[in-house]
Order: C-alpha cells, then sequence, then structure tokens
C-alpha cells in the first residue's frame, strides 16, 4: 500500500529534516545495490537517529499497512536490502545511529548502535587493547546491525565463529513497534529462552536490530602471513588440518582462492600482482591465503607457518608459498582476497552464494557443483 501524504508527513515528524529523504537524486544510493543488478524505487527513505525514532516508525507502519524495508550499509550482493519496483515502500535506513553506547575492557564487551560500522566498532577495541574479530571486505561500509542481521561470517570465522557467535546481547524493535532490550553483558545468562538467536541471520523479518552487546577478545601481539598455492581443495583441506596442530589451534584465517579468482584481481585490481610466480608447467588451480595469530610477541609464527608450509611441501600439498616479510607485503595478500568480489563486475555477471558444507566435504561439494 502507497503511503498516503499525510502518512508521510506523519513520518517526517517522527524523523525530522535530516531524517526524511523523499527527492529522487537524494534517494537514489538507497534503491541500488553496489553491482547495479538490482534496482528499485520507494515513497521515501527513512534515517532515524536512535530506537525510539524507529519504534516509532514501525508503530505507524503497522497501523497503516506500511512496508518497510529495513537497510544497513548497504553492501549486500543479492538485493534483499533494495525495495522492489512499485515505489510504494520505504527505506529505513540505520546509517545516523552510530553511537558508540559503552566499552568495557574488563568485560571484554562493545556496546554499540545498528549504524555503526563494522571498521568503526573494530576501531573502538582496539582503542581499548581488544580485537572484534569480525573482519569482511565491506568493513569501511557495512555496519553492524546488517553484519549481524545476515550471520556475517568473515576470514577469522574458523577461530571465533560467525557473527552470532560473537554477540551477547541485542536491542530489536518489532513489527508492531515493541523494543525488546536483551542488551545484556552476561556470558553465564541461563534463564529463559535466548531469543538473540532467532533475529541474527533473519535479515530484518522478524525485526530491525537497533544495537548490541558485542564480544571482544584479547589483541593478537604476532601474526604470521603466507599464501600457498594447492593442487587441490582436498590438498588444502589437508594443509589446514597440519597448520592448525602445529600452531596449536592458532590458525585465524584459512581462506580458498581459484586461480581464475587470481587472474581477476591481477588484471583489474590497480598495483596487485601475483603473489607466486608461475611454474613452467603452468599455474596452480587453487591457493590459499593463511594467517596465524597468537597473544603473545614472543611467539614463533613465521617458524610456526614455515613448519606447516615444509610438511606441506614434503608431502605434496602445496607446490610454492610465501610468507610476507612486512606489513605491506601481508596486507597485498590480504587485498587480494578481499577484492575478489569487486573485481567480478569488470568480468560481467555472477550468481552469488554463501554456501555452507562441512569443511570435511568441501572438495566433494566443490567437485558435484561444478
Amino acid at each position: 500500500m502507497k503511503p498516503t501524504p499525510e502518512t508521510l508527513q506523519r513520518l517526517k515528524e517522527i524523523v525530522g529534516e535530516k531524517g526524511f529523504v523523499a527527492d529522487e537524486r537524494d534517494m537514489a544510493p538507497y534503491l541500488v545495490e553496489r553491482r547495479e543488478l538490482y534496482k528499485g524505487r520507494a515513497a521515501a527513505v527513512l534515517r532515524p537517529a536512535n530506537t525510539e525514532e524507529v519504534s516509532a516508525i514501525m508503530k505507524l507502519a503497522h497501523e497503516t499497512g506500511l512496508h518497510v524495508v529495513p537497510q544497513g550499509g548497504n553492501t549486500g550482493l543479492v538485493g534483499g536490502q533494495v525495495p522492489d519496483a512499485t515505489g510504494e515502500e520505504i527505506v529505513l535506513s540505520l546509517a545516523r545511529m552510530k553511537r558508540i553506547r559503552a566499552v568495557d575492557a574488563e568485560n571484554n564487551t562493545l556496546t554499540v548502535d545498528a549504524g555503526v560500522t563494522l571498521a568503526e566498532a573494530q576501531e573502538a577495541a582496539r582503542e581499548a587493547d581488544r580485537l572484534f574479530p569480525l573482519s569482511l571486505a565491506s568493513e569501511g561500509s557495512c555496519q553492524i546491525g546488517g553484519n549481524l542481521a545476515t550471520n556475517a561470517g568473515g576470514t577469522q570465522v574458523l577461530r571465533y565463529g560467525n557473527a552470532r557467535d560473537l554477540v551477547l546481547g541485542l536491542e530489536v524493535v518489532l513489527a508492531n513497534g515493541d523494543i525488546w532490550n536483551g542488551l545484556t553483558g552476561l556470558r553465564k545468562d541461563n534463564t529463559g529462552y535466548d531469543l538473540r538467536h532467532l533475529f541474527m541471520g533473519s535479515e530484518g523479518t522478524l525485526g530491525i536490530i537497533t544495537g548490541a552487546v558485542l564480544k571482544l577478545f584479547p589483541r593478537p601481539r604476532a601474526v604470521s602471513t603466507a599464501f600457498a598455492a594447492v593442487p587441490s581443495v582436498e590438498a588444502a583441506v589437508k594443509l589446514l588440518r597440519v597448520a592448525d596442530g602445529l600452531s596449536g589451534g592458532n590458525v585465524t584465517t584459512f581462506e580458498l582462492v581459484p586461480r581464475i579468482g587470481v587472474e581477476f584481481v591481477t588484471q583489474h585490481l590497480e598495483g596487485a600482482s601475483d603473489p607466486l610466480p608461475v611454474s613452467p608447467s603452468g599455474p596452480s588451480p587453487w591457493y590459499v591465503l593463511i594467517e596465524m595469530t597468537a597473544g603473545t610477541e614472543t611467539a614463533r609464527l613465521d617458524e610456526t607457518m614455515e613448519a606447516a608450509l615444509a610438511e606441506g611441501l614434503e608431502t605434496g600439498l602445496v607446490s610454492d608459498a610465501a610468507i610476507a616479510q612486512s606489513e605491506t607485503q601481508r596486507d597485498d595478500f590480504r587485498r587480494l582476497r578481499e577484492s575478489l568480489s569487486d573485481v567480478q563486475r569488470a568480468e560481467g555477471g555472477s550468481i552469488k552464494h554463501d554456501v555452507s558444507v562441512p569443511v570435511s566435504r568441501m572438495a566433494e561439494f566443490i567437485a558435484r557443483a561444478t
């Protein structure tokens, strides 16, 4: 149902001049996703400044039958944050909700508004000498609310888990405007139902996340990063077990990259280069980005990484590898992985997916799917 002029005026009164966008040019960035494959129209874009305004919007929407599309940083690649083409829906952007509500270093928690970007949350943790380990290529623009609503994984999921594993409490506005306050910082809470997990991964269908208590961790003092060529997915899985075993569980990142991905990055990303020389017999079909971290600067992680790669070379799991010798080289390795989605735009359309299978069955899945 298209909102009436009266309803639009009531919405404008809720969010004020700064929070109400109806001009087509000003609305345009909210109506298309980054690959420009999904485009929609909207009656207005609302930018509430706090949870109370979100609640008031949803109460009015419930009363009038108004359709609302929640939107975080608009970094999604499958169009879920974009309104349809009718022009009858309202986009509710959380971009103005930017407060760092509390940092509790002793309890290892960070409480934030949903519109705080992932990079801002990471920086708030870093200033407290702590780590918030969720890490994505879009962390400069994606928002915590969207990360939790989609249960984002990121590059450190092996060690720290998905987004839902990094949250102790939520604040959520329900479809009728009621506010559920579950902002607890408790690690032990055996009282009743754990409702937060209903909302994480629900993509805004059950309620709009407006705040969260995030788990923090000790900040790593030692890091070792490597980029290795492997002959197959099976070899990559075995190498992961070697690296994880030798490091005592300190593998933080283990990302599988196909050769075509490396070629896309080196062709379309300015300044990018192939991390490993191509052998006379041809390039490797697969690569892995490996990162180990530890809490003490005296940890000899490069030696551990060398031992894991040496075992891989001896057993045929690795054909070539390089360990980052500087922060610049480490960043180059990471940038190659993080740029994979963006560089695909230069190669035309692609089907985006986020498939989860047991690590032990990755090779089987890829073989059956290709």
